[in-house]
């Protein structure tokens, strides 16, 4: 079970293992928090502009979504609906139904019948700061660990990552197919996860282009999505691995693995 905020965070960070262990035969459950409504409107209009219609965003959104969980294989989709809380510092974060401004335990307590319901041994997340701060990243971890302590399920329990190491590689990788990088690893050292603290690296080379399709049926966020700019090969030999930090396991599996399910194939 991966648990996302919006519709396209699927894509990113866990598109490949979500393919690959569909591949293997295993059931693959995707809970998106929110309808993704601060996105960008049909034709790259941005939420701040008066021409933004989340009734017409909220349904495309939806769309799209479902087309990357058939590119994907993801077998269950779940939908929480809550209300896109914006960028940190958007006055959207604190509006009545936005994902940041429900209560924890309200949320937790609704993926926690999820939980009880799919059986998941394995659930993978965002880290305590959402990977860069987003407020609605932030509240999955918050929910998603709440969810674990009230029904404890799962055995294992991931965060997604991206190795500092990965970051320089894929800077270098892109300035030799002459694109500039939006990542500053160097002027921002917190960015990035360093290598040290990575357990988990799962090779999903074989099914990176079904990853890059996932995200390109995102293609209402296409300005937004920087990976697309690098097209399908490039960005194959660049998100070929998937990197995790495991925070939770009772298999006592060995670190480091390659594979999510270490410690549980034999049971």
């Amino acid at each position: 079970m991966a648990v996302h905020a919006h519709p396209d965070d699927e894509a990113i960070g866990t598109g490949g293992i979500l393919a690959r262990y569909a591949d293997e035969g295993v059931r693959t459950v995707l809970v998106t928090c929110t309808n993704g409504e601060l996105g960008d409107a049909p034709g790259g209009v941005k939420p701040e502009d008066p021409a933004h219609d989340e009734d017409v965003v909220v349904p495309l959104r939806r769309r799209e979504l479902e087309a990357s969980c058939r590119a994907l294989g993801v077998s269950d989709l779940e939908l929480l609906g809550y209300h896109d809380s914006g960028m940190e510092g958007w006055p959207q974060n604190d509006a009545p139904g936005s994902f940041w401004h429900t209560p924890v335990a309200e949320a937790a307590h609704r993926l926690a019948e999820l939980m009880r319901h799919y059986q998941p041994q394995v659930v993978v997340t965002y880290d305590e700061n959402g990977f860069y701060g987003h407020p609605d990243h932030i509240q999955a971890n918050r929910i998603t660990r709440a969810a674990i302590a009230e029904c404890a399920i799962p055995e294992k329990l991931y965060y997604t990552a991206v190795p500092r190491s990965a970051l320089r590689g894929m800077r270098k990788m892109l300035a030799e197919a002459g694109i500039d990088s939006p990542i500053e690893v160097e002027e921002n050292p917190d960015f990035g996860t360093p290598d040290e603290l990575i357990t988990t690296v799962v090779d999903c080379s074989a099914v990176a282009g079904r990853k890059y399709a996932s995200l390109a049926a995102h293609a209402s966020q296409s300005d937004n999505i920087f990976f697309l700019r690098m097209g399908e090969e490039l960005f194959a030999g660049i998100m070929g691995n998937e990197s995790f930090v495991r925070v939770q396991d009772s298999t006592n599996a060995a670190t480091p693995e390659d594979d999510l399910f270490a410690g549980l194939r034999e049971s």
